[in-house]
């Protein structure tokens, strides 16, 4: 979130932005069933009125999982190094599968003033469809006049939607982090490895997720993400904060994991003052466009004799 100070009417804007997962890859639609299970809590009261995804499990209390008394120091089953590139693996196998999917995307930000009700509000709700080429595209379904005055879009919180809030650690994004192992910890009935994540040196105009990470102990795939999109950018003139975040996978097929919900409530505080911000995005109706279809040796099928 990026305040900027105007020079001529000496007023603040802070700067919110947000994109949408735009990927692409050319298959044959078909559906299947989502939200089967996952460590997906409840949103926060008033930031939407609809009904969360639920899980087999029932909801995961964000309280209690960001404790960490709740971790224990146990060792891992594996030698860390052999959990880390194993389910640094299995996140590029996800990262590719996820490339063939469709889904629902809502998001809401909103600006909250001092008794914490909403003064400002951007949503937009977009279905993520694919041509019949395979070209990957967005339809928006519904997106009334935002009412924000503090806050409106920036580049880098677009990037941050697409890259960092669903955070995804694959084989190739892992020589740029530091990963520390932090201990065990259960989310209702998923066993999970709980790690530190960080950037190893940050780079030019490249953003990185910081924070903590839960890898399912037998999937070996993130499942929840705690933390941040760094770094932030102060210049003169131009303060741009961004806001701690969650995010939360469930088990739509197989052994792979998609974001579902993200939220963050938070305060930015730039140099002329704090803004409250609230955010969520969901990502719903995931449907898996393409097929694999199987082709035989050929047999001859005879006319039957009248």
């Amino acid at each position: 979130m990026n305040e900027t100070i105007s020079e001529t009417a000496g007023k603040t804007r802070a700067l919110v932005s947000l994109t949408l997962w735009i990927l692409a890859a050319p298959f044959v639609a078909f559906s299947l069933a989502a939200q089967q299970r996952g460590p997906l809590p409840p949103p926060p009261a008033g930031t939407q009125p609809a009904t969360p995804p639920q899980t087999a499990a029932g909801p995961v209390h964000p309280a209690a999982s960001k404790s960490d008394s709740n971790i224990t120091r146990e060792p891992p089953a594996l030698p860390v190094e052999e959990i880390v590139q194993r389910f640094g693996a299995r996140e590029l196998e996800f990262k590719k599968e996820r490339d063939n999917y469709t889904y629902t995307q809502t998001f809401i930000i909103q600006t909250l003033d001092e008794d914490g009700r909403p003064d400002g509000e951007h949503r937009m709700t977009s279905d993520i469809l694919f041509t019949p080429e395979g070209k990957r595209y967005e339809k928006v379904i519904s997106a009334p006049p935002p009412t924000l005055q503090r806050i409106s879009l920036s580049q880098q919180d677009m990037d941050d939607l697409e890259h960092v809030q669903p955070f995804v650690l694959t084989t190739d994004e892992l020589p740029k982090y530091d990963v520390k192992y932090v201990g065990r910890e259960q989310l209702d009935e998923i066993s999970t490895y709980v790690f530190d994540v960080g950037p190893k040196k940050i780079e030019k105009n490249q953003r990185y997720f910081q924070g903590r990470i839960w890898v399912d102990d037998k999937d070996l795939e993130i499942v929840k993400s705690d933390g941040k999109a760094v770094p932030d950018i102060v210049k003169k003139g131009n303060e741009n904060f961004f806001p701690r975040f969650e995010t939360f996978r469930e088990n739509i097929e197989g052994h792979y994991w998609f974001p579902t919900y993200t939220r963050a409530d938070d305060e930015l505080r730039f140099s002329t003052g704090s803004v409250h911000i609230r955010m969520t995005v969901r990502y719903a109706n995931y449907k898996r466009f393409g097929a694999t279809i199987k082709i035989g040796t050929p047999v001859e099928v005879k006319p039957d004799k009248p």
